[in-house]
C-alpha cells in the first residue's frame, strides 16, 4: 500500500499514524517549492542564452520543456521586476540582468587590468582579441576587443565549449585531472576538424601546458583560427587571452609571442582570483 501523507493542522498522517509537523518539515518542504520555482526560472532565462532576438511563448515553452501556461505565468514575473522584457515579438532579456552580469563581469578586476594590453594587442596584430575565463567547463568570454569589421560568433558574457576553444584549451591544461574530465566528457564534434577523441585532446592538454600555447583550428567555428595563451597565478590559470581571424591570415609563427606577451602582461596583484571550486560549482 502506498503511504498517504495530508496535512491536518499540525500533524501530519503516514500510514495511519499521526505524528506532529515540525518547523524542519515545513522548511524542507519550503525549500524544495522554492528550488522548483528557481530551476524553472532559470531554465526561462537560460533559453535566451546565444539568441539576440525576442522569443513567442511558444518557443520559450519548447524549449524548456514547459506548459505555455506556467512560463507565461513565470516570463510575467520575471518583466515584473525587470530580468525579461515584453513587446509585439515576444519576450527578450531585460536591462536589469545586463547590469546584473556587468557586475559580474567587474567583480575579479581582470577586465580592467588586461583592457589596454588588448586594445593594444588588437591594434598590433588587426585580430579580434578576447579575453576568458573558465567555468563549469565552458569559456566565458569577458571581453572582446576589435579596431577591424569584422562578424564573430562571439559576445562578450558569452560561453562556448573549452574543449574545442583555443582559450579553454589553454585554462583546462592548469586545471586538476577530475576537472578536465568533467569538461572533456561528453565532447562532441562542432566542425570536421574538432578534436573530440580523449587521447588527442589530452595531449592537447599536455601541449599547451608545456608550451603555454594553445590553437583552435576551425574546431569551433568553421573557416575561425585562433591563438590563445593563459593568465597564470602560481599553478592557475585564472584567465587567458586570444587573437581570433580568418584561418587563411593566422600564422602562427608571427603571432605566439605576441599572445604569449599579452597574457603574461595582464597579470598584476589587483587581479582577484576566482576560487577554484567555480568550476565545481554546479
Amino acid at each position: 500500500m502506498i503511504a498517504l501523507q495530508h496535512r491536518v493542522g499540525s500533524s501530519a498522517v503516514q500510514g495511519g499514524n499521526v505524528r506532529p509537523i515540525g518547523k524542519a518539515d515545513a522548511e524542507r518542504e519550503e525549500d524544495g517549492q522554492a528550488s522548483t520555482v528557481v530551476g524553472r526560472l532559470e531554465a526561462i532565462l537560460a533559453s535566451f542564452d546565444g539568441c539576440d532576438h525576442a522569443l513567442g511563448l511558444s518557443e520559450i515553452s519548447h524549449r524548456v520543456g514547459l506548459p505555455k501556461s506556467t512560463v507565461h505565468r513565470l516570463a510575467n514575473q520575471l518583466c515584473a521586476v525587470g530580468w525579461l522584457e515584453r513587446n509585439s515579438g515576444g519576450y527578450r532579456v531585460g536591462l536589469k540582468l545586463l547590469e546584473l552580469g556587468s557586475v559580474a563581469l567587474q567583480r575579479t578586476g581582470l577586465r580592467e587590468a588586461a583592457y589596454k594590453h588588448l586594445h593594444s594587442l588588437a591594434v598590433r596584430t588587426g585580430f579580434v582579441v578576447h579575453l576568458g575565463i573558465l567555468d563549469h567547463g565552458e569559456v566565458v568570454y569577458l571581453d572582446r576587443v576589435t579596431t577591424t569589421r569584422v562578424s564573430l560568433p562571439t559576445r562578450v558574457g558569452g560561453r562556448e565549449p573549452a574543449y574545442c576553444t583555443a582559450l579553454g584549451k589553454v585554462m583546462l591544461a592548469f586545471e586538476d585531472p577530475a576537472s578536465q574530465a568533467s569538461a572533456l566528457a561528453g565532447s562532441r564534434r562542432r566542425t570536421e576538424f574538432t578534436i573530440v577523441e580523449p587521447r588527442a585532446l589530452q595531449a592537447t592538454l599536455d601541449s599547451a601546458r608545456q608550451t603555454g600555447i594553445a590553437y583552435d583550428r576551425e574546431e569551433a567555428y568553421r573557416g575561425l583560427g585562433c591563438i590563445a595563451s593563459p593568465i597564470r597565478s602560481g599553478d592557475r590559470a585564472i584567465g587567458a587571452v586570444s587573437v581570433t581571424g580568418p584561418i587563411a591570415r593566422i600564422r602562427a609563427h608571427s603571432l605566439v609571442h605576441e599572445v604569449r606577451n599579452t597574457a603574461l602582461a595582464i597579470w598584476s596583484p589587483d587581479v582577484v582570483p576566482l576560487p577554484r571550486p567555480l568550476l565545481n560549482a554546479r
